[in-house]
Formats: C-alpha cells, sequence, structure tokens
C-alpha cells in the first residue's frame, strides 16, 4: 500500500515495540507480519536497538560451518553468516582437496591502518609536504596521546606520508596518518586521530582542512593464502589447464574480474559478517586493490609447480578486527569468533584468506567442469520451492522434482506444489 507520508517525527525516541506499532500501522502490516517483526531471534531487541538506528527488527542469515580447513598447520572450523547457496560447501570441499598437500599457507604484512586529512588551498604545497614531514615526532605524540590504550597494547602511530595530489580543482595536500591498530579494525582509533590533528595541520600547511577519515584500501594490511592441490584430487591435467584458462580469462577482462572477485569476496565477507566485522569496508578494499594498477584485474593468481599441481595464490587487503563494534557487541559474532578459535585480528585475516581462495577454487573448478549451476541449483531449488510456499517434508519433494526437470523456477515450483496438494487430498 502506498503510505500517506514518510515524515515520522519522534520515531527514534520510540521504543523498539512502540516503533514497530507506528512502521505496522503506516504500511498497513498484518498481525502476523508485525509478530514476525517483533520475534529478533538470538539477538535481543535492546542489544538491537544499541547497534543501529530506527530498529523495528532484526534480519537473521544463516550461520554455516567450513568443515576440512587446514591452515598453516591448525584445525580450523569456520563460521560462515551467507544467505547464498553453495558458498559454505565450496569451501568444504576446496579445503579437503588440498588437505593432503599441507592445507593453506597464510601470512599477513601488519595490522596498520591509514587516516586521510585532506587540506585545500595551500599557496606553497611542495613547501607544506616539506614542513609537515618536519613535524613527525609531534604528529606522532598527539596522535599516540589521543588513544594511550592502543599504544599500551604496542600499538599507535607508526609513519607519517605527505603527497601533494593533482586534482580537477588544483592542487592538495593529502595526509597519510600510518596506525598501527593491533587487535582491533581501527576505523574509531584512526578517524579520532584525524579529527584532533586536522586543525594542525592545516596550519602547519597554511591551508585549511576538509576531509578527515580513514581509507578503507588497506594496503599495508595485507593477508596471504596460498595451497596447492593434486591432480588426482581437481579431476586431471584438463581441469587444471582450464583453471588457468579460467584464471587468464579473469586477468586480462575487467567483465570476468568482476564476478571472479566476487567469488572469492562470497568466502570473505561471510566470515566478516558471522564475526561482527564490516563487510562493505572489506569488498571496498578489495576492489580498490584490484584496481591498483590503473586497470580492474583478478585478484589471487594461479599456475603450475614443478610436479604439475595447480597452485592458488590470493593477496587482498584484510582490515578485520577482534575487538570494538559488533564483534563484541553482538553476541553471535563473540560466539562465532570462539568457534573459529583465533586470538589475533592477523589470526583472523590469515583464516579469511584462507577462506577467500577455497571459495575462488571451487568457482573455478565448477565453471570449467559441470558448470556454475550444477551444484547451486540443487540447493537453489529448495529455495524456489519454498517462496512457492512448501513447507516441511514438500520442500525436499518439490525441490527435488525441479532439479530432475532441469527447470529451477517459480512458476515450475507453483505448478508442482499443486500436483501434489491435489494428489495428497485424494
Amino acid at each position: 500500500m502506498a503510505i500517506e507520508t514518510s515524515r515520522l517525527p519522534g520515531l527514534h525516541r520510540n521504543s523498539v515495540a512502540e516503533r514497530l506499532e507506528r512502521i505496522a500501522e503506516a504500511v498497513g502490516l498484518t498481525p502476523q507480519q508485525t509478530a514476525h517483526l517483533a520475534d529478533t531471534g538470538n539477538l535481543t531487541s535492546d542489544i538491537a536497538n544499541r547497534l543501529i538506528e530506527n530498529v523495528i527488527g532484526t534480519m537473521n542469515l544463516p550461520i554455516g560451518i567450513a568443515t576440512n580447513m587446514l591452515v598453516d598447520g591448525a584445525e580450523v572450523l569456520v563460521p560462515m553468516a551467507t544467505e547464498e547457496s553453495s558458498v559454505v560447501a565450496a569451501v568444504c570441499n576446496s579445503a579437503r582437496m588440498c588437505r593432503d598437500t599441507g592445507g593453506f599457507r597464510t601470512a599477513v604484512s601488519g595490522s596498520e591502518m591509514i587516516a586521510q586529512v585532506q587540506i585545500l588551498d595551500v599557496p606553497d604545497p611542495q613547501s607544506a609536504r616539506l614542513r609537515l614531514l618536519e613535524r613527525r615526532d609531534v604528529i606522532r605524540q598527539r596522535c599516540d596521546a589521543i588513544d594511550p590504550v592502543l599504544v599500551e597494547l604496542g600499538g599507535g602511530f607508526r609513519d607519517l606520508e605527505v603527497r601533494v595530489l593533482e586534482t580537477r580543482g588544483g592542487p592538495m595536500v593529502i595526509v597519510h596518518l600510518i596506525v598501527d591498530t593491533r587487535d582491533a579494525m581501527g576505523a574509531n582509533a584512526v578517524n579520532s586521530m584525524a579529527e584532533a590533528l586536522a586543525p594542525s595541520l592545516a596550519e602547519w600547511a597554511g591551508g585549511r582542512a576538509l576531509l578527515r577519515i580513514l581509507s578503507n584500501l588497506a594496503d599495508r594490511r595485507l593477508a596471504r593464502a596460498s595451497a596447492v592441490w593434486p591432480l588426482e584430487q581437481i579431476g586431471g591435467p584438463r581441469v587444471r589447464d582450464d583453471i588457468l584458462a579460467a584464471f587468464h580469462f579473469a586477468e586480462a577482462d575487467p567483465y570476468r574480474a568482476a564476478t571472479h572477485n566476487k567469488g572469492i569476496m562470497n568466502g570473505i565477507s561471510a566470515l566478516a559478517m558471522a564475526t561482527g566485522n564490516d563487510t562493505r569496508a572489506l569488498e571496498a578494499g578489495a576492489h580498490a586493490y584490484a584496481a591498483r594498477g590503473g586497470r580492474y584485474r583478478a585478484l589471487g593468481s594461479w599456475e603450475i609447480d614443478g610436479e604439475g599441481a595447480l597452485v592458488g595464490s590470493l593477496e587482498v587487503p584484510i582490515a578485520m578486527g577482534m575487538v570494538g563494534g559488533a564483534t563484541r557487541g553482538h553476541p553471535t559474532a563473540g560466539l562465532a569468533l570462539a568457534i573459529l578459535g583465533v586470538e589475533t585480528a592477523g589470526g583472523l585475516a590469515r583464516v579469511a584468506a584462507a577462506v577467500g581462495l577455497a571459495q575462488n577454487f571451487a568457482a573455478l573448478r565448477a565453471l570449467v567442469t559441470s558448470g556454475i549451476q550444477k551444484g547451486h541449483m540443487a540447493l537453489h531449488a529448495q529455495n524456489i520451492a519454498m517462496m512457492a510456499g512448501a513447507r516441511g517434508e514438500e520442500i525436499d519433494r518439490v525441490a527435488q522434482i525441479l532439479v530432475e526437470r532441469g527447470e529451477v523456477r517459480m512458476d515450475i515450483a507453483q505448478a508442482v506444489l499443486r500436483d501434489l496438494s491435489g494428489s495428497g487430498s485424494k
């Protein structure tokens, strides 16, 4: 139904129950629909109301466990939150196929984040750059004073970069505060430092500060993973060579690279969602990193080792945290971290990179063999069956018929469901 107005004064001051009642009345929700939104599952309405604004309910996602993961010699169970069929199963199967060669070997480059301060209207930008660099020690002291707890944990200011950036609007002086955020993702810490330092930076540069914000291109926080898949596990040399051809396609063509990289992020983002990390920041950073050379390319690399096996490697910026934000505020995120068993943000990033590589292998192998739809459709058919109205045992029966017919469509599912209901009533 069309609403009379979206102007709802004081909505943010209402309780969750009051807010839901107002929205239900405004849009005409039925009592059943309202009750559905009122059931917030294992995230209480009080906690949800403290995480974001104008809460009326929660959107629950399935959490699956990826098994078979061997990361740097350690057995790991990986929680993944996603609505997409086949993602969890793909990681399980990929990890199983490379276990005999040691599983995944990983590394991280560090835990440093970048805060950017944009300074405009500087008459002598090159000289201003030098003036700012000369004040590095003063800048370090002021940054560290803003977050002494971070310094006590071994983090804090690490370096200063100053660039003169030529833009359509003229030259800008861009200051990078390089900060080690340790086990936090670090957005709040570096943003606070940028906000606090901006007035002084602008004064020293002889201009005015405008933007003061972190960069999600976390290229000082890279995670790397590699693994070897033997020919007998993947289906022989033809499959290996076809996977290489598929990678070469993605490496050369941004249209293919976008989908190739989306597959990698299927795994990384699912782990991030389960652990309460920022999926949007991770996605933005990964895609920006893929385009760092001036053209969008495939993340990762595939090649053949000296024994003819398929070797995959992935390098991607992964800024994930173990403390702060929803990682501790959301009870399910805390449980996911407990299942995972990692103790540092670096350890979490290592597992994320391994999951991303596993997901990439699974997608490539499926594409060059049976096609992406065969395995995906079996699970997708269940979703279509539920959307058509199937319940309980009907879901599996309808899904099986759709897959057998090779027609996984809503109209077909509705027709099958009508036939089953008709036959059951006789």
